[in-house]
């Protein structure tokens, strides 16, 4: 009677889930598994991780769901073997002491990632156990969608549209689990999973922000999305609005399926669920972007904006990161990000242009920082949306446009809303100084009783002088360029 291990990891649900499917239908008995992975948790600079909360609760709903699939099954119970270690050491160790035959885990595409699961599969072969790894994570991997000469899209709109074609009702089909539950091993004795302080963290705000976790918050915010999708192109720029999805970090710890999404996006149609189709779709692109080049986690995509001179400004990226530049729109961004770990997407391309554009700092810097904030960090998708804001990467925004903070403000939070809400010292500005304070006289600013310089700081650089550095910056490097 062949056994399996199924090694869960950014794959936090128990339905549609290759790996855990293939396992079910190769095995008759099934062991579940995760790794508290300290290779990745001793790096985090702080124990208050919200990361780690939303994967701790989601890895605690799993259990417990796994758990009542071996019940509703006439079993006596099963669940996740939950392990704290290295992932690497820990995994064949399981491994070997169930005597299974072979591990399932679904795909990472993350360079350290491949090389912790290539030690893996090594350590197990040694021991005579097989591995195996499945496509869950994206609708396309890899070099599943190319060019017609075979090379991969370093454009976004071809790639879409080569995508859309290629996509049919087989490549967003749900993988069955719930038919072949008989197969799950019951968990041994005594298994548990360990609190968040066995693990070494504390709480943080999740539960104040009411931020829905695990598979049941997954489920949650979809069916909200779902009753406004037909608004979402209409309404998904406005972050003072509730126009997106709000369901980017249950993508990233897969306890959503992006197949059943995307299923959802395509046969629903109308505007609305096109355009959410396109954003997951520019997620299956930075994936595949990550897979062909991995050199981007460090590099530009575009190799000849490697020679971009950024300042050595670390006053300015310190003012950006504690969100006092200045500028209303971004300034709120960053307090959005630093409070509650996610930021709406119209600010992240915002925020990202003024640290690069307008402060002339690298985007690496803002990239990490992002890395170390964000509830749905993920490598691919931050990396790509770093590089285009700063015309570095693939299918970039031209280096010699430049988001106006101010005008952007405007456009998207007209009445500050979403600015008064994130910066109260602003709360009584009127609406016609809200997205540029500075401009107040002396007499506004007493009304209003918001004295720039001491309740909210001046603007760190001018827009119209950081502009010109940003061209010429560039320009440089595009002359080089062309004369080589």
């Amino acid at each position: 009677m062949p056994s399996a291990l199924v090694w869960f990891r950014r794959d936090l649900r128990n339905f549609d889930h290759a790996a855990l499917h293939h396992a079910l239908r190769f095995a008759d008995r099934v062991h579940c598994a995760f790794v508290f992975d300290t290779a990745i948790l001793d790096a985090l600079p702080t124990r208050h991780d919200r990361r780690v909360e939303f994967i701790h609760a989601s890895v605690t709903e799993l259990d417990a769901a796994l758990d009542a699939m071996v019940r509703a099954a006439g079993g006596a119970g099963g669940g996740l073997m939950v392990r704290h270690g290295r992932a690497d050491a820990e995994i064949p160790r399981l491994a070997r002491e169930l005597g299974v035959d072979k591990v399932f885990a679904n795909r990472d595409y993350e360079p350290d990632a491949i090389v912790r699961d290539s030690r893996v599969a090594q350590a197990l072969a040694e021991a005579g156990i097989g591995y195996e790894d499945f496509k869950d994570q994206v609708v396309f991997e890899r070099d599943e969608v190319m060019t017609q000469a075979g090379k991969p899209y370093s454009v976004f709109t071809p790639y879409k549209n080569a995508w859309l074609k290629a996509v049919d009702d087989f490549q967003l089909k749900s993988y069955p689990v719930k038919k072949y539950t008989a197969h799950l091993a019951a968990k041994p004795v005594g298994e548990t999973v360990p609190s968040l302080a066995d693990i070494g963290f504390e709480p943080t705000n999740l539960a104040e922000l009411q931020i829905p976790l695990g598979m049941s918050g997954g489920r949650k915010l979809f069916a909200d999305f779902a009753a406004r999708i037909d608004r979402y192109k209409r309404a998904r720029d406005f972050p003072a609005v509730k126009g997106v999805s709000y369901l980017s970090t249950h993508l990233r710890f897969g306890t959503v399926s992006i197949r059943q999404l995307a299923a959802h996006a395509r046969a629903h149609g109308g505007e609305g669920a096109e355009t959410w189709l396109s954003e997951l779709i520019w997620r299956d692109f930075y994936h595949q972007i990550l897979w062909h080049h991995p050199r981007v986690v460090e590099r530009a995509f575009r190799p000849e904006y490697d020679a971009v001179m950024w300042d050595d400004a670390p006053e300015l990226f310190a003012a950006w990161c504690e969100a006092r530049t200045g500028y209303p729109i971004v300034d709120a961004g960053m307090r959005q990000l630093n409070q509650t770990g996610w930021m709406h997407n119209r600010l992240r391309m915002i925020v990202a242009s003024f640290l690069t554009k307008d402060l002339g700092v690298d985007w690496r810097l803002g990239e990490r920082y992002f890395a170390a904030q964000l509830n749905d960090y993920d490598l691919a998708a931050n990396n790509g949306g770093w590089q285009w804001a700063a015309s570095t990467g693939c299918d970039a925004q031209p280096w010699f446009r430049i988001f106006n903070p101010i005008t952007q403000s405007e456009k998207f939070d007209p009445e500050g809303r979403f600015i008064r809400r994130y910066l109260p010292a602003l709360a009584r500005v009127p609406d016609t100084f809200i997205h540029a304070p500075w401009t107040m006289g002396a007499i506004d600013q007493t009304a209003c009783r918001t004295k720039i310089g001491i309740d909210y700081p001046g603007p760190i650089v001018d827009h119209a002088a950081a502009r010109e550095r940003t061209l010429s910056r560039f320009g440089v490097v595009k002359n080089d360029a062309q004369g080589a």
